[in-house]
């Protein structure tokens, strides 16, 4: 057995990555491609073959002849800059008839024992191709499966369609390809493919007429569980990092990304906070059947964007304005806001670090938890305070009576408060309330409101956000700094349509309040956790035996992605972790998760003081 591995392209999608180097070149976490690619054929194949082109002599430089034992001959593609694979392929012709072949490509980094699969594999016509299913993010040609996990069809992006997504699996870039099968079918095809199309072609597309052809079979080696990526862009090569990091370097670089975590599919994330039972499937089939119309249309301007949220919240149209996302309002949020600004930690950052006078006033009660009393007398020594409500990460929240009597107290001090209820509609049926009311907003001229929509509706990629208060000065001139676009179609559409859903919203609510009362409880029984009440839709943990940061790490291995609170304002040691509340059969997975990746780790003695 013998591998080929096709590295005669330029790469130029990469830019910078590969103005100096060839793609297998390129590294992944310190270690070349080609070199991880290379680790899993040692000992697995008898020699390498490398059809090389851009940038041959620095590959030929650094690998030499042999690596860890394996023989390697080179094969140079002079006209690299003008053909495509399958002209490398084509030089490669004689030595694949001489040996059975793993054909890879120099720009996929996958699992040492796909390889091991791989050679396990049985194929009748001498033929195997390693697959995957297809996702969202995914691009390049792309196969269907019969019944018995032949290849019927390889697809290009040409001919892709979106309706048949669920049929389609992605090809890997790696075959396995007998001598015989090689000698005798595909050489002819692609010697007479060649002489009728020129070298400007793939090699997918003499596969694609094979599988035309009934007595032969292409094989599909399905790899779902196993990690695989191609890297054709800067964004590829992170994603790939990502993907191949150890625990604790994987753990920081997602926590990095803010988000966009569909490209990995097998995480199951616990971190951000979104609505699990909200929006509905016929929401979502209501936005797609407008999809065209929003995506080719210009947003309405800033008049109608406030029509339509004072629609949705009841309230004035002076009273309310939109912005993408609740941090842009965040964010000028200083500009009319003067004075000193008191912060109750540990909370949400985002204010803290747009206000340049804080007055920081820290929780050190069990939970962070905190009432109306302490509030009043934080309020004695600011011009404005900040309430999150319910707080984050503790969960912790004041009730409407509360509420109003710190209203009131602050009217009369003269004092400003910015309620943040962005996760109020997560509690508790008979404690829900909002301060997004035409009565109460005239009553406390002093109240601004602000709520994030996309975390309370559960559609963080629309990014929408609303500030309510009955001071039209303070709405006039925040409005000047924004856009008179800050809203997209998408965004404006989800205004127009939402009331229609609004019963369908509140059961959602009632879904996520129901079941934190059984997760706080299911988590109360593991030993080393201690779960606080929270009326949120995520539950602040305190750990015994392990730190915040090595669960957080430890729990990456089986792909699951919490939140480690170490670092946060107000919290100083490494015991506390805070988790978003999913639907039941996904708190399901984390409890078991929970229950068994510290197994033998937790010391007997502090579990059992628990």
């Amino acid at each position: 057995m013998q591998a080929v591995f096709l590295a005669a392209g330029m790469g130029r999608r990469l830019g910078d990555y590969t103005k100096e180097v060839t793609k297998g070149m390129v590294k992944v976490n310190g270690k070349m491609i080609l070199e991880m690619a290379l680790d899993a054929l040692v000992s697995k194949v008898d020699r390498v073959i490398i059809v090389t082109g851009y940038q041959a002599d620095k590959l030929k430089r650094y690998f030499k002849n042999e690596y860890k034992g394996l023989k390697i001959k080179y094969i140079h593609n002079p006209y690299y800059e003008t053909t495509n694979n399958i002209y490398s392929l084509w030089l490669a012709a004689d030595e694949i008839e001489k040996d059975d072949t793993i054909l890879l490509e120099s720009d996929i980094v996958f699992e040492k024992n796909l390889i091991d699969l791989l050679l396990e594999y049985k194929s009748d016509s001498g033929i195997i191709a390693v697959v995957s299913k297809f996702q969202d993010f995914m691009d390049g040609t792309v196969a269907l499966l019969d019944t018995c996990g032949n290849i019927t069809a390889f697809v290009d992006k040409e001919h892709f369609q979106w309706v048949y997504k669920e049929k389609y699996y992605k090809t890997v870039n790696i075959y396995k390809i007998s001598k015989e099968f090689f000698k005798k079918h595909y050489r002819p095809f692609l010697e007479a493919y060649i002489k009728s199309q020129g070298y400007s072609a793939y090699y997918e597309q003499v596969l694609s007429i094979i599988t035309g052809i009934k007595n032969i079979k292409i094989k599909a080696l399905v790899i779902d569980d196993l990690k695989w990526y191609e890297i054709d862009t800067p964004e590829d090569l992170f994603i790939a990092s990502v993907l191949f990091a150890d625990e604790e370097e994987k753990y920081s670089m997602l926590k990095k990304m803010y988000g966009g975590y569909w490209r990995f599919p097998r995480l199951k994330d616990y971190c951000y906070l979104v609505n699990p039972y909200f929006p509905t499937d016929n929401f979502i089939e209501e936005v797609k059947n407008s999809m065209k119309k929003l995506i080719t249309s210009y947003p309405s301007g800033r008049k109608m964007i406030k029509l339509l949220a004072s629609k949705v919240f009841g309230v004035k149209e002076d009273y309310i304005t939109v912005s993408n996302g609740a941090a842009e309002l965040i964010r000028y949020l200083p500009e009319v806001i003067l004075g000193t600004v008191g912060v109750i930690y540990p909370t949400f950052e985002e204010y803290p670090e747009r206000f340049t006078n804080i007055k920081e006033f820290t929780i050190e009660s069990e939970g962070f938890r905190y009432n109306r009393e302490q509030v009043e007398s934080f309020l004695k020594q600011v011009d404005s305070i900040v309430l999150i409500n319910p707080d984050n990460p503790s969960g912790n929240f004041i009730n409407m009576g509360d509420m109003k009597d710190i209203l009131k107290y602050a009217k009369e001090l003269g004092k400003i408060v910015i309620v943040d209820e962005s996760f109020a509609d997560f509690a508790d049926p008979e404690l829900r309330f909002t301060l997004i009311d035409n009565e109460i907003l005239e009553e406390y001229e002093n109240l601004i409101v602000i709520k994030s929509i996309s975390k309370s509706y559960g559609v963080p990629g629309i990014r929408l956000g609303v500030m309510a208060t009955s001071n039209k000065k303070i709405i006039a001139e925040l409005e000047k700094s924004l856009p008179i676009w800050n809203i997209n179609s998408f965004g404006e559409f989800f205004l127009q349509i939402i009331s229609k859903y609004s019963k369908s919203y509140k059961i959602a609510c009632d879904m996520i309040a129901e079941e934190r009362r059984r997760f706080i409880e299911e988590l109360n029984k593991i030993p080393y956790i201690k779960a606080y009440p929270s009326q949120a839709n995520f539950v602040l943990c305190k750990l015994s035996g392990i730190s915040s940061t090595e669960l957080a790490v430890n729990l990456i291995k089986y792909d699951v992605l919490i939140k480690d609170c170490f670092g946060k304002r107000g919290i100083s040691n490494r015991e506390y972790i805070r988790l978003s509340i999913r639907t039941k059969n996904e708190n399901n997975i984390l409890l078991e998760t929970l229950r068994k990746c510290c197994k033998g780790r937790i010391k007997n003695e502090v579990a059992g003081s628990i």
